[in-house]
């Protein structure tokens, strides 16, 4: 039988195709490789840890790889291991990174594709930011810590601004910050803010007002400006450390207006009494009072005003003056005073200039103030003093334990005014509607002549249910404020009675006898009017727990 040998020769082949995916792969893993060892350098991660654990995944896969006899299958494998392991390794160093470090985020994608002026123009509110050294601050480059301060600030301050706040307090908590804001004296709260986001809109801050960036413990006060529509806006802003973080709070100072008696907010009988103050013949004091920011620096001021400056030498004494006055002197009583001279020294010493006219802020801090008003009533010079005070009762009687002496105390004694301040309704959106009869009743209105009282107008809404805030007063239903006066211009009867009297009580009886209207009947005259509305007159007359239970009241028998 023939023998048939047969010859197998070894030999190969190669896939120019799998050879190119390969080498894809080979050369996607090295770039990794390499951004993870530097990454991780930079974000303070254990590089080479991170650095070998890349390695060995992405070595192990590719020899998995060649080693099985499928091509196809190896492939997704590789894919698989280096892809889990990158993802591992970007969560890691996402958590040790702020936010705008962090990458493969939906936020960092999408600005791969966005134009970085775009991002800086889509944030941009028209605000432009000056800081305390008069420069003006260009937009930040995006994708830094400066630009999402500058971010929050352009939101958050433009929403201020729109909304009148003149106050705001950023309080720490847990994971967020509470954000209040004063509109017209009356403390709203906003949506809370996370707390991230917070601490790159302080860091931006400080910056604005040239403060210790990194200081967070002690406090600090600095200033910058806010430029919106061509018209400057002043903040002050100041920060120190709590337990729970750092705090802040920002108020706006405005160029403040120095009102006039016909801008106070005085009804017709009210104003020509303070009016004749400045011509009356026999001079003595007259006391302004008031609880803490009611605005009784402004009525001080305004009847410092009313007399004539060319015609009088006019001095006041005031710790913190919140305007300038022309052409009167003013001295100011600072900390650098206390070491030198009393509060009463000073005043002693601004009467020996021979003033016709004298202002006195807070005489409550130096009862000697009392005493020295009195003795300058003596030859005839006119003094006006505040006080921190509830009612005309309480300030009568307060200024009688001061002097010391009851017969002095009212002899000098020209008057008295308490005062509040109340929300003016907008009226813009403000709505009427019918009183209750019996609410009238209680506050001794006649029923036949008044036709209708004003509230705040309800929130409308389109018919998707989005809510049209009204833009006047941006949905408070409030635009303003002006002050309601309890007012007593003492006769030589009134003073008669007086020093008669053994209690505040009997001190009150007297006012009333004299026809003085209390707060409350004067508020009810400016509800009337449709200046303001009741559950406000409450809210300003009344303690925060009294004024709720009372709204409640009001609001059944409306």
């Amino acid at each position: 039988m023939p023998i048939i040998t047969a010859t197998i020769q070894m030999g190969g082949y190669i896939s120019v195709v799998k050879l190119v995916v390969f080498a894809i792969g080979l050369f996607t893993w090295l770039p990794l490789l390499k951004w993870v060892n530097a990454d991780a350098k930079k974000v303070r991660a254990n590089s080479f840890k991170w650095t070998l654990i890349v390695f060995l995944t992405g070595a192990t896969g590719l020899l998995i790889w060649l080693l099985i006899p499928l091509f196809i299958i190896g492939l997704p494998m590789y894919i698989i291991a280096v892809g889990t392991t990158a993802a591992i390794y970007v969560m890691h160093r996402n958590s040790l990174v702020d936010q705008f470090q962090k990458v493969l985020t939906a936020e960092h994608i999408k600005g791969l594709f966005t134009n970085q002026q775009k991002q800086v123009e889509k944030v941009n509110k028209g605000l432009i930011f000056i800081t305390a050294n008069k420069n003006k601050v260009p937009p930040p480059e995006p994708k830094t810590p400066e630009f999402y301060g500058f971010k929050t600030a352009q939101e958050f301050l433009n929403d201020a601004i729109w909304r009148r706040a003149k106050d705001i307090a950023l309080t720490p908590a847990a994971q967020q910050y509470q954000i209040h804001f004063v509109i017209d004296g009356v403390l709203e709260k906003q949506q809370p803010k996370e707390r991230e986001e917070v601490e790159y809109f302080i860091r931006y801050l400080k910056h604005l007002a040239d403060l210790d960036v990194e200081e967070k413990r002690k406090p600090q006060t600095g200033r910058f400006i806010v430029q919106k529509d061509s018209r400057p806006f002043e903040w002050e802003v100041t920060t120190a450390g709590t337990t729970a973080g750092e705090q802040v709070r920002l108020r706006l100072f405005l160029s403040h207006h120095i009102l006039t008696l016909n801008e106070l907010g005085l009804i017709p009988e009210q104003l020509e009494q303070f009016q004749k103050l400045r011509d009356i013949p026999n001079k003595g004091v007259f006391i302004i009072s008031g609880p803490k920011k009611n605005g009784i620096t402004s009525t001080f001021y305004a009847l410092i005003r009313n007399h004539d400056p060319f015609m009088n030498n006019i001095n006041t004494l005031e710790k913190q003056p919140i305007g300038e006055i022309p052409n009167i002197t003013q001295t100011i009583y600072s900390l650098s005073d206390t070491g030198t001279a009393s509060y009463a020294k000073r005043f002693q010493s601004i009467l020996r200039a021979v003033p016709d006219v004298l202002g006195v802020e807070h005489c409550e801090e130096d009862k000697d103030i009392a005493k020295l008003a009195c003795s300058a009533a003596k030859d005839n010079k006119m003094t006006y003093v505040t006080m921190e005070a509830a009612s005309v009762n309480e300030a009568m009687g307060k200024w009688i334990s001061f002097v010391g002496d009851k017969e002095p105390a009212i002899d000098y004694l020209v008057g008295i005014s308490n005062q509040r301040l109340i929300r003016k309704l907008c009226e813009k959106c403000r709505q009427p509607y019918e009183p209750n009869r019996e609410m009238l009743r209680k506050f001794n209105i006649p029923a036949d002549k008044i036709k209708q009282f004003y509230r705040p107008g309800e929130t409308q809404h389109t018919r998707r249910g989005k809510a049209i805030v009204c833009e006047h007063c941006q949905g408070t239903g409030f635009f303003g404020r002006e002050a309601i006066f309890e007012l007593i211009i003492l006769t030589d009867e009134i003073k008669k009675l007086l020093k008669q009297v053994k209690s505040r009580t009997d001190i009150a009886n007297v006012f009333r006898h004299a026809r003085m209207l209390y707060l409350q009947e004067q508020a009810i005259r400016k509800v009337a009017a449709g200046a303001t509305s009741i559950n406000e007159v409450i809210r300003a007359l009344s303690g925060p727990q009294d004024a709720e239970k009372e709204k409640k009241k009001t609001e059944k028998t409306e």
